[in-house]
């Protein structure tokens, strides 16, 4: 099985560099569960990290009940964002091979978080701040043909992000009543609250935390979590400006070139 995670890791590395999809690894290689999934994402975490990227934040994934449904699980995944991966105004959309988009909260921690037993509550207290945010996500596996162990190793199907303003965290902002919209080219597209996450996007945020300490990781203080969409993923093409808005965190928009 060694053979096929350091195998798995080099097809998924080469789709990468190249934006060139794969078929699913589930299919090409019998027997590839979700262990050996997060470790091609590992594998491929320390190349990125070789070529003087930095890792600056977490991303959680499959936080919602279709979302779950449609591939047959019953817990979220979570993969890793790096400091290239942070983009503002404009996204290169030849830098992706199939890019859709969402709407989140981000998650900007003052203090680390190391579980297990963390809570919502100890979400919430480590939180310096929290922000409007429009995560790229992207599949190196074709035609978005994905199982559990293809998007966890494809980093969870990760691609970029950007990050709308920091607003102090209170509880005033009552994040799971808060209601996102994402819209393209001017266009509502979907609209959600922040209960559609685990019924918080906190709850997110500790999972993450508490899954992380199976692997002897913590989130670390001054990272920022990615803590799941609000609604559906809307795919984009060059031309396209998208947009997302939580009542009060603001907008963030990006055009695709």
């Amino acid at each position: 099985m060694n053979d096929v995670i350091t195998t798995a890791a080099a097809d998924l590395w080469a789709a990468h560099l190249d934006r060139s999809p794969i078929a699913p690894l589930t299919e090409s290689y019998p027997n590839f569960g979700v262990p050996q999934a997060y470790a091609v994402q590992q594998i491929n975490l320390q190349r990125r990290l070789a070529t003087g990227s930095a890792l600056v934040g977490r991303k959680i994934g499959l936080t919602s009940k279709p979302m779950q449904t449609l591939l047959g699980v019953d817990e979220p995944d979570f993969g890793y964002l790096l400091d290239d991966m942070v983009l503002s105004e404009v996204a290169d959309t030849a830098q992706f091979c199939a890019p859709r988009v969402e709407p989140e909260v981000a998650f900007l921690l003052r203090n680390a978080l190391r579980g297990p037993g963390v809570t919502v509550a100890d979400v919430y207290a480590a939180t310096e701040a929290v922000a409007v945010a429009l995560e790229i996500v992207d599949s190196r596996i074709a035609d978005w043909k994905l199982t559990l162990p293809d998007t966890v190793a494809d980093n969870a199907s990760s691609g970029a992000v950007a990050l709308g303003d920091w607003v102090t965290y209170t509880a005033d902002l009552a994040l799971p009543q808060a209601h996102a919209t994402l819209h393209l080219n001017g266009s509502e597209i979907d609209s959600g609250r922040g209960e559609a996450v685990m019924g918080d996007p906190a709850a997110a945020v500790a999972w993450l935390a508490n899954a992380l300490a199976g692997y002897d990781t913590e989130l670390s203080a001054g990272q920022f979590v990615m803590s799941g969409s609000f609604t559906s993923a809307a795919f984009v093409h060059a031309g396209d400006t998208a947009a997302a808005t939580i009542s009060g965190l603001g907008t963030i928009s990006l055009r695709f070139e």
